[in-house]
């Protein structure tokens, strides 16, 4: 049976649409007992009933279904902010800037009235703000009224809107868009599997440098399915989609100011498991924060300061330095934001122009070696070690100078072959993240090894990481996805 079920008041809603077994009235939905429950293993919803208001039908089908421990659309919270304009105008707070990103369609007149299926509009100009109404507030069918005042749109009101007032133009596109939001509704029974669990994975298919390539992603989609996981990939403009899934997996570069993080906290609002979660990302993408929690917690690091945009002394401090230095911003990747200074000078010159973006920087030592070891680490325990060599003639891993990005070559090795130091310092390191998926820089000089940085969402690409491992570095993510999905069913 499916994992989905769509609830109409009457079976005969649903006759203009494609014949479907995941459709169910609601009072059978509204009447099955635990056992039915289980045979169905449903674990989504979406209530398209008419009457969604407080102890209506729908609302009693939102209601149970959240009780059955499933993802419903719309959930009782959403219904509720529906119903309550105040909470909705709190909830909504914030989204003005979308509307005033639309530019004024003086043909449009002074009024709109959109219909939102899944957050989608069938205005061209008005499509982000439908996507962000529908993440704020996910019902499937929205009445939106929008009226131009003051040089701006604003949003005047917002409703849930019933199947059976749709016309045929509606229905086809409000078909289309469930399309698009469920796939799953419009496969063929013959071409069902019989996944237990629907994993998400975020990709930018437009990213330069993704954390994994396309081989590697193809490699995570088998690795899933060999183990009853149904792989997707997702974009950005999917996130209305992630109570769909158990599971995402972030493998598009993360900022704390991005749609990354967002998605990352909403998923695991919706219960899901995310690799990585919101917590790594917050504590790997600034270079501040480690710095500080690495000293804290005495795990080798470089000899470094904290400059402050404000800080006076900086000048005083840069005369007893002996150089070079390194000066990085705070949440640089990919070797960007990073500059190596020779002098108190060119230190000075260098702060002013990086305190424009950040209020602090991070002043380290210079370390010159051939290599960087990377240690990647996946639920506490060693997933890969590679070393990543500096590009030619450039003391960094990735060299952007050319206006092009080159990057040095690569040795993966077998772990046990890796120094003991090494692996020590990065899995302390590690823990003191979390549990999730993380690349762990070191460098090594003789003896001495420090941890450089904990990167989240580190690069498992096909011929580079998973030399050693092959298929079985795949397994073996998928395989932690599993376990926990598995613990939180």
């Amino acid at each position: 049976m499916s994992r989905l079920r769509i609830v109409v008041d009457r079976l005969s809603d649903w006759r203009p649409f494609y014949p479907s077994d995941d459709v169910i009235s609601a009072d059978e939905f509204l009447a099955e007992t635990a056992d039915a429950q289980s045979a169905a293993r449903a674990t989504h919803v979406i209530n398209l009933c008419n009457d969604l208001s407080y102890l209506g039908t729908g609302y009693y089908v939102s209601l149970l279904a959240q009780a059955r421990n499933q993802r419903v659309q719309p959930s009782v919270d959403t219904l509720s902010q529906l119903e309550r304009t105040e909470l909705m105008a709190l909830r909504l707070d914030g989204l003005q800037r979308w509307m005033d990103k639309l530019a004024r369609q003086t043909e449009l007149g002074e009024t709109l009235s959109l219909k939102l299926f899944f957050g989608q509009s069938d205005l061209e100009a008005l499509a982000p703000l439908g996507r962000r109404l529908f993440e704020h507030l996910p019902c499937p069918l929205m009445h939106v009224e929008l009226a131009y005042h003051h040089g701006r749109w604003q949003l005047e009101t917002l409703t849930p809107l019933s199947l059976d007032s749709l016309s045929q133009e509606d229905e086809e596109r409000f078909a289309s868009a469930l399309n698009r939001h469920s796939k799953q509704v419009w496969r063929t029974p013959a071409a069902r599997k019989r996944y237990r669990f629907d994993l998400a994975i975020l990709i930018d298919p437009q990213e330069a440098l993704p954390p994994s390539n396309k081989s590697a992603l193809k490699a995570f989609i088998r690795a899933g399915r060999k183990l009853g996981i149904d792989v997707s990939l997702i974009t950005h403009r999917d996130e209305g989609r992630l109570a769909e899934f158990d599971g995402l997996f972030i493998r598009e570069t993360t900022r704390i100011d991005h749609h990354t993080y967002r998605m990352a906290k909403r998923a695991e609002h919706e219960g899901l498991v995310v690799i990585d979660d919101s917590d790594s990302i917050l504590r790997c993408t600034n270079k501040i924060y480690l710095h500080a929690l690495l000293n804290e917690r005495h795990v080798p690091a470089p000899g470094g300061h904290i400059l402050s945009r404000n800080d006076k002394g900086i000048k005083a401090l840069a005369e007893t330095l002996s150089y070079p230095q390194v000066l990085k911003v705070p949440d640089g990747a990919f070797s960007k934001g990073v500059s190596k200074v020779r002098s108190p000078d060119e230190l000075l010159e260098q702060a002013e122009r990086l305190f424009k973006d950040s209020a602090l920087l991070l002043l380290q030592e210079w370390m010159p070696t051939d290599y960087d070891w990377r240690v990647g680490i996946l639920d506490g325990e060693v997933l890969f070690v590679s070393r990543y060599y500096m590009a030619r003639g450039h003391w960094q891993i990735y060299d952007h100078s050319s206006g092009r990005t080159r990057s040095g070559g690569f040795e993966t090795i077998d772990p046990v072959d890796a120094p003991t130091a090494v692996l020590s310092a990065a899995l302390k390191a590690a823990r003191l993240i979390g549990r999730g998926l993380y690349g762990v820089d070191l460098k090594q000089q003789a003896e001495r090894v420090v941890v450089i940085e904990v990167n989240d969402n580190p690069n498992l690409d096909a011929g580079i990481e998973d030399v050693v491992l092959g298929p079985a570095l795949y397994e073996r993510v998928m395989q932690v996805f599993l376990n926990r999905m598995l613990a939180r069913r």
